[in-house]
């Protein structure tokens, strides 16, 4: 039995993160050195050095994993939030680029620079209706002494006039539309009145004046866009000017998602008896298009081995399981990840969303988030999310808007747990939602934001100022 093993089998497989046996096996160990020595025992304290070795770095050996299960045990340590945020980003690498059609690449990140290869605008062009004329013949023009011009042609845009304005003459000419040659200013339409064949200037201009010139938004050569821009839609604007018809932006991470548990419906049915809906799948698919991610797969899986591992298989960067991921009987995916894969954290000390896990399988990083809603959106954001949003090229922080306000309540924690508070925004008044429970998910419609609450503070008193998260 267990009690037989021997310290260097009982350390191996074992994780200090949550597993006491493995500790017991590393202070035996050391107990041993100690009262044999370097004479005593083969290695002596070094022994003892090697057994900690292999307890702080074996956790995810699959021959040990089943070790791993704390099924109806409970975790004996939780992993902080800046240990699980501190794995995520050592995993993170940004995906590659893919060409893009522009069409689509609202809100794409580049991969690679963009730079112009034409003038925009390629040729002068009029900035207001009027008439395109030389400057110093209209020098003094004013309605009580009207300078006449010889209306000689109209320049239209991508109907440009032909020929050249000479001194006394005039072309009448649209906003976009190629400036004539020989004409340096356009006389805008109010300042001058025209019967066919002549132009009464009432108003003077200056050398360049309503006239854009080539280059003025564009200079060929310029180098306009960085890898890593998150494309706007103005953005788009200016590539398709300098014709642009697809960019190189990094690959969006292809995620799936798999709800656990006997007692879903599929999102669209009515609760019925013992079985309930799955809130989480719509949710979660939201979140992840948010943060740039493609959903390739969604299913609801049963609590089943099989089938959780085949869910777990998927052919994509990230995968996400909502349920099983707890201490309970059927609680089935930290164990089956630690088999197959790697399971790098079970247990964060936060609250809600404290059974959430992560780690990886071949290629992919795997995600397991509690199945209450309030947890399983909590645990998206603090750790799927970064995930997603850091492979896709965009910042791994937090997508949401803060505001600075003050408490109307205090707002209570507990040393050494990170708190995911809940509340409303009226003016810079922020109120705590008073909350059911992590599976009260219309605490989370209810709410504006959140508040964070760091893991060395027990709380904020009432009046105490605030950043809020918020959820818009």
């Amino acid at each position: 039995g267990r009690g037989m093993m021997m310290p260097a089998d009982a350390a191996r497989g074992y994780d200090v993160k949550g597993f006491p046996f493995a500790i017991a096996a590393l202070h035996s160990a050391e107990n041993c050195a100690n009262r044999c020595g370097p004479a005593g025992h083969p290695g002596g304290k070094n022994y003892a050095a090697n057994i900690r070795s292999v307890v702080m770095t074996d956790s995810s050996d699959p021959k040990h994993a089943a070790e791993a299960d704390v099924r109806m045990r409970g975790f004996a340590r939780r992993s902080t939030v800046d240990e699980a945020l501190r794995w995520i980003d050592a995993q993170l690498h940004v995906l590659p680029g893919e060409e893009t059609p522009l069409g689509d690449a609202a809100g794409r990140v580049l991969s690679a620079h963009v730079t112009s290869t034409v003038a925009v605008p390629g040729f002068d062009r009029a900035m207001m209706d009027g008439f395109a004329v030389r400057a110093s013949c209209v020098a003094g023009a004013s309605a009580y002494n009207p300078l006449v011009l010889a209306l000689v042609g109209e320049s239209f845009p991508g109907r440009p006039f032909g020929g050249q304005v000479a001194a006394g003459q005039a072309v009448k000419i649209m906003t976009g539309a190629p400036m004539p040659a020989g004409a340096d200013a356009v006389l805008p339409a109010e300042h001058a009145e025209f019967d066919g064949a002549q132009v009464r200037a009432s108003g003077e201009v200056s050398p360049g004046k309503h006239v854009g010139k080539t280059g003025e938004d564009v200079n060929a050569g310029a180098r306009l866009f960085e890898p890593g821009r998150r494309l706007r839609p103005q953005d788009l604007g200016v590539l398709a000017s300098i014709g642009v018809a697809s960019v190189e932006c990094v690959a969006r991470p292809r995620v799936s998602i798999c709800a656990t548990g006997n007692e879903l419906l599929p999102a669209g049915q009515t609760p019925s008896g013992c079985r309930i809906v799955d809130a989480n799948g719509p949710m979660l698919a939201a979140l992840v298009e948010r943060d740039g991610g493609i959903v390739a797969r969604r299913e609801i899986v049963a609590d089943n081995r099989g089938a959780i591992l085949a869910a777990l298989r998927a052919e994509v960067d990230v995968v996400i399981v909502s349920g099983g991921s707890s201490v309970g009987q059927e609680d089935l995916v930290p164990s089956i990840l630690a088999e197959q894969g790697e399971l790098a954290i079970h247990g964060v000390a936060m609250r809600p969303s404290s059974p959430s896990g992560m780690g990886r399988l071949g290629t992919r990083l795997v995600f397991l988030l509690p199945g209450n809603p309030v947890s399983c959106l909590c645990g998206y954001d603090f750790f799927a999310g970064r995930a997603i949003r850091g492979l896709g090229g965009r910042s791994p922080d937090w997508p949401y808007r803060r505001l600075r306000g003050r408490l109307a309540g205090k707002i209570s924690s507990q040393i050494g747990r990170l708190d995911y508070a809940r509340v409303t925004v009226d003016g810079g008044l922020v109120t705590p939602v008073a909350i059911g429970g992590a599976s009260v998910l219309t605490s989370t419609t209810r709410a504006d934001g959140f508040v964070l609450v760091p893991a060395d503070s027990e709380g904020f008193r009432e009046g105490s100022g605030v950043d809020v998260l918020l959820y818009d």
